[in-house]
């Protein structure tokens, strides 16, 4: 736990929470407001003990589950309760607002796990295409979608992504992760090669700024705005125009699909899951393993195109 962050009203942990679920994962309104609804009653239950975000241990997390067992909520109000309380503290976590998870090891009532919902490899390329077709920013938006497709970075790392790290035709991109984490992901050609023509555009702009008395952005994706560069929501809003001129419905595109879609892809074509997690930026191996769904049709098709005993003409040759 950090100073700052325990410095921090409880009520902005959760906001800035439900306002990245709503820009990375396309959280709709209803969960947004249930997000909100539950996370109220445990901050209040936390106020009530003296007690804050910042440095409430598991203890607290299951004296807080078992109250709420004791008032009669049945386990379908339960489970949602618990899983809006993991998915803050993976987002502190992340974050760097706290040094630890005190909800990674709580057993709670549970419900059946979802399959992560992804983009077909057709639909990624259709992004990209549409991407490349766009009336104004082409390079830009192009470099934007071939570097989250090859990366499988968060929106929030590839936004704000510095321009130093990109310069030099790497093969390699040094990722800034949440937290302060860094790793190092390797970069396709179409990656490199989208990325080498963004920056000098970028550079030509820039140039043109300079000349003007304006200062030179440190962020490979620069923006006027506050922040200085490129937003999520701004990326968020990008990919669904995006999504539109590729004839995909729009709420099926969001960046944690494609981040999604890059381990999906890579999984089903031959990639061990411990480098999907390294390259994820994934702390424990049990968040990268939800991928291995894509196997199961993966291996039932080398089966049945490679093993002998597959062939149905073996059982007419030996009849």
């Amino acid at each position: 736990m950090t100073d700052a962050a325990a410095a921090r009203p409880m009520a902005h942990w959760v906001s800035a929470f439900i306002e990245a679920a709503a820009a990375e994962r396309d959280a709709a309104t209803n969960t947004q407001l249930a997000y909100a609804r539950d996370l109220a009653d445990f901050t209040a239950w936390l106020a009530a003990r003296g007690l804050h975000l910042a440095g409430a241990a598991q203890a607290d997390l299951e004296g807080y589950l078992i109250r709420c067992e004791a008032e009669g909520l049945s386990r379908a109000t339960r489970a949602p309760r618990l899983s809006a309380i993991r998915q803050l503290y993976r987002f502190a976590f992340e974050e760097g607002w706290r040094t630890d998870n005190p909800s990674i090891r709580i057993a709670g009532p549970g419900r059946a796990a979802r399959l992560p919902e992804t983009l077909s490899q057709d639909e990624v390329e259709r992004l990209i295409a549409a991407a490349r077709a766009t009336p104004r920013d082409a390079l830009r938006n192009t470099c934007l979608m071939e570097l989250l497709y090859a990366t499988g970075m968060r929106v929030s790392e590839l936004v704000g992504l510095p321009v130093a790290a990109a310069r030099g035709d790497p093969r390699m991109l040094l990722i800034r992760g949440k937290g302060g984490k860094e790793r190092l992901v390797p970069l396709s050609p179409p990656a490199r090669a989208a990325l080498a023509d963004w920056l000098a555009e970028r550079d030509r702009l820039d140039e043109a700024a300079r000349k003007e008395g304006k200062p030179a952005s440190r962020y490979l994706f620069p923006s006027r705005g506050k922040a200085g560069h490129l937003t999520r929501t701004g990326f968020f809003l990008l990919l669904k125009d995006l999504a539109a001129a590729a004839g995909i419905a729009p709420e099926k595109v969001t960046p944690h699909r494609l981040r999604h879609a890059f381990a999906t892809h890579l999984l089903a074509g031959g990639a061990d899951l411990r480098s999907i997690q390294t390259m994820l930026g994934h702390a424990d191996l049990a968040t990268t393993e939800i991928y291995t769904h894509v196997l199961d049709d993966h291996l039932r098709d080398l089966v049945l195109m490679h093993h002998p005993l597959a062939n149905d003409g073996r059982g007419e040759q030996e009849g």
